[in-house]
Formats: C-alpha cells, sequence, structure tokens
C-alpha cells in the first residue's frame, strides 16, 4: 500500500536522523489511500484521518528510538508563539534556552561560523502512556540561514 498523505504545520528541528518536531498532522479523507486504508480498518475514511486539529510532539536519535505524544490542549497560536521565540532567539547569536511548556526544552548554543545546536529535554505530559519517559537529545548542528526560512514557513503554514 501506497503511504498516506499527511500534511499540515510542522517545525522540524534538527537533522533526518535526529530531531524534534512540533507538528499538527492533517489527513484528507477524500484522498483514495485513505478511503482504501479506512475501509480496511473497518471505519469511514472521515474517522480514519481524524480532526486534523491535534498537535504532536515527536522525535527521533541518531541510534533509531524515538516517540511522541499528542498535545490536545496546545492551539495554533502557542505553537507560533514558540517559533517566535526561537526565532528572536536565533537572532541574539547566544546561547539560550526555549521552552515549549513543560513538555519541550530547547537549549540553544551557536555551532561553527554560522549555526545552532540543540539539545532538546522532552517530557511526556502527566497522564500520557506509562511506558513514555522523559528524553534527552543531542541534535546536530544546523545553518542559521535553514532556521530562519523553515520558521518562516512554519510562520506562513499557520497563517
Amino acid at each position: 500500500m501506497s503511504p498516506i498523505p499527511v500534511t499540515g504545520p510542522g517545525l522540524l528541528i534538527g537533522s533526518p536522523t535526529a530531531y524534534v518536531t512540533l507538528e499538527r498532522p492533517q489527513i484528507d479523507p477524500t484522498d483514495p489511500g485513505v478511503r482504501l486504508a479506512a475501509e480496511r480498518a473497518g471505519v469511514t475514511a472521515e474517522e480514519f484521518a481524524g480532526p486534523g486539529d491535534v498537535w504532536a510532539l515527536m522525535w527521533e536519535q541518531e541510534d533509531g528510538e524515538g516517540g511522541g505524544f499528542e498535545l490536545p490542549g496546545l492551539r495554533d497560536a502557542e505553537a507560533e508563539d514558540f517559533a517566535e521565540r526561537l526565532r528572536l532567539a536565533l537572532g541574539t547569536g547566544e546561547a539560550c534556552t526555549v521552552e515549549a511548556g513543560a513538555v519541550l526544552r530547547l537549549d540553544v548554543r551557536p555551532a561553527g561560523a554560522d549555526g545552532y545546536a540543540f539539545t532538546a529535554r522532552i517530557t511526556p505530559p502527566e497522564g500520557e502512556d506509562e511506558e513514555a519517559e522523559p528524553a534527552t537529545l543531542e541534535l546536530d548542528p544546523v545553518p542559521t540561514t535553514s532556521l530562519l526560512a523553515h520558521l518562516e514557513e512554519f510562520h506562513r503554514s499557520l497563517g
């Protein structure tokens, strides 16, 4: 079966092999692949797609270990505020910390001539699956221009 297309705003920090991402995934219930998957699951395409308004925090480490959880109380304005505070922090050129509530803390530090490295400290919300444990990720340096472009794209996707 082909992958189900997922759209929606997302802010990925890190590299393809080690990252933390804040996303609001949206699945189109009219997509043929979604309809087929829903039929196989015994639900309607709309049920399979879900509401598309729930944010999620996901991560993966270099060794392939990762996880994630939903943030049903997070609003678009709060996600945008986090991105804006991160953008402002990058403009200082200094080490700092940017938090997304109690679930994500990013320690930001300059790396190289024009980049930043991150330590992401992830704390699952209370009431989350018992198996969900706090995680700390060291993320590879990312060029400042790439980070700022991604933050701008994220801002536009919320618009």
